[in-house]
């Protein structure tokens, strides 16, 4: 089992990375598609179901597809070029794709939003269709935005592309417990191994350029998000908070007045700055997704900021730890919160930080599985039921308290030797059942939970 970095922490743009960034990608590939295909097209339609559906316009699906089918991309978008060009469309009724001849898509006739049963393949679910200059449709394609960006069309996730292997690697570990085995057999840590593995899949010269540029791009979105005050879009007028809380932790520094777990409030600051960019429709990292985008860029800063002895010349180690658990928890379980409620994107986000600063900390390849553990089962069962749709209540928050149990999590394996009584793989097998078993309505519809009890106008 292989899953690279640069599959984990992606670059693209709030709020979602399986409601925006992966309908524009799959867009994009409808697009590719059809400049292969020897057809006229004159038009373009788009149905969205399942999850993409229910809280589409809440996450900016509607808006991400129309975009896609315009020709951007999550890792190249720029704001305004997409506000002219969205304006242009509605004001046409046409796109007009790279390659392409100018297509007819008027959005308020042309896509549609399908409130029925889900796909068969996956909650998140997508069928684009090109057309003639009669209407009618000469191709078509289903695609599933199946978590953290990634897409699949139909046949690629019968055919079971979402865990196929690949090429062999040095350290194909598909289990926490192999990881364990290849390490004490190699001698090697989790990062180590997780290198050799990206460098026999050729990524030995961008490897450390684009981890430099990953932890860049996350430390920005900090930044940009400690700065910035005002109202989130959507409708709920939920005010940014993470700038006030910041200012006021400065001011606090060298007052030699603050209690212990202030420290507390300084990791949900970093993370909410994150997520407040994120549920603006910023510049994010997936880690391993966007509604969880704020836990481990958190902790990362905390560490940074906060802890004697840490350098930015180990951030690559982190990110590597980080990524060798979250691929574990996509391979044996989900980081779709779809599929799997928030304990699939927030849990697995503690689960990655955790791993990854006990890492730093000199954890020992069994105490960073140990933290990861720790991390994952004490968010086992959680919703994913955003309010109104939107990455914001409860998401923003959840994503600083996802970093406070991150980082006790480390520090609750570091005291230990790496012992303990419940396996990394059971947790990630148990977060899978419960998934399954979790109705449909706490699976990011916004049709139970806090959506349904908290007013949203």
């Amino acid at each position: 089992m292989f899953l690279s970095v640069f599959d984990m922490f992606k670059v693209g743009v709030g709020p979602s990375s399986s409601h925006t960034m992966g309908p524009m990608v799959a867009a994009a590939r409808f697009l590719d598609m059809m400049r292969a295909a020897p057809f006229a097209f004159h038009g373009l339609r788009a149905s969205l179901h399942g999850s993409l559906a229910f809280t589409g316009v809440g996450h900016a699906t509607d808006r991400a597809t129309v975009l896609g089918l315009a020709g951007f991309l999550p890792d190249t978008y720029d704001h305004a070029k997409a506000e002219a060009a969205l304006a242009t469309i509605r004001d046409t009724g046409h796109v007009h794709p790279d390659g392409l001849p100018n297509l007819k898509f008027d959005p308020r006739e042309d896509l549609m939003f399908d409130f029925g049963p889900n796909l068969a393949g996956h909650a998140n679910g997508m069928i684009l269709m090109a057309t003639d200059a009669q209407g009618d449709v000469l191709m078509q394609e289903t695609f599933y935005s199946i978590g953290g960006g990634f897409v699949m069309t139909e046949a690629e996730l019968a055919a079971g592309k979402d865990t196929d292997e690949g090429t062999p690697v040095p350290y194909p570990f598909k289990s926490a417990a192999e990881m364990l085995t290849m390490a004490q057999t190699s001698g090697k840590s989790i990062a180590q191994m997780k290198k050799d593995n990206e460098i026999a899949r050729g990524c030995a010269d961008s490897l450390s350029r684009g981890c430099t540029r990953i932890w860049q791009v996350m430390n920005d979105c900090i930044d940009r998000g400690l700065t910035t005050d005002g109202t989130l879009p959507g409708g709920l007028n939920v005010k940014r908070r993470a700038k006030s809380i910041h200012d006021a932790l400065q001011a606090e520094r060298g007052m030699n007045l603050n209690a212990p777990h202030t420290i507390n409030d300084w990791m949900s600051a970093y993370a909410m700055a994150v997520n407040e960019e994120n549920a603006a429709g910023g510049q994010v990292v997936t880690a391993p997704t966007n509604g969880a985008a704020g836990v481990l860029p958190a902790v990362i800063r905390y560490w940074l900021d906060h802890v004697p002895g840490a350098t930015t010349t180990r951030i690559d180690e982190f990110l590597l730890t980080s990524a060798a658990i979250g691929g574990l928890v996509k391979f044996n379980a989900s980081i779709s919160g779809a599929e799997a409620g928030c304990q699939a994107e927030v849990g697995s986000a503690a689960a990655m930080a955790a791993a990854g600063l006990c890492a730093v900390m000199g954890g020992t390849p069994e105490q960073v599985e140990n933290a990861a553990e720790i991390a994952l089962e004490h968010h086992l069962g959680m919703t994913c039921d955003p309010v109104k749709g939107l990455v914001q209540v409860p998401c923003i928050e959840r994503n600083g308290l996802g970093a406070i149990k991150a980082v006790s999590a480390a520090s609750l394996a570091m005291r230990g030797d790496g012992t303990h009584f419940v396996p990394l793989d059971s947790v990630i097998e148990t977060m899978r059942q419960t998934g399954e078993d979790m109705h449909e309505k706490y699976k990011e519809t916004s049709l139970g939970g806090l959506a349904v009890n908290v007013p949203n106008c």
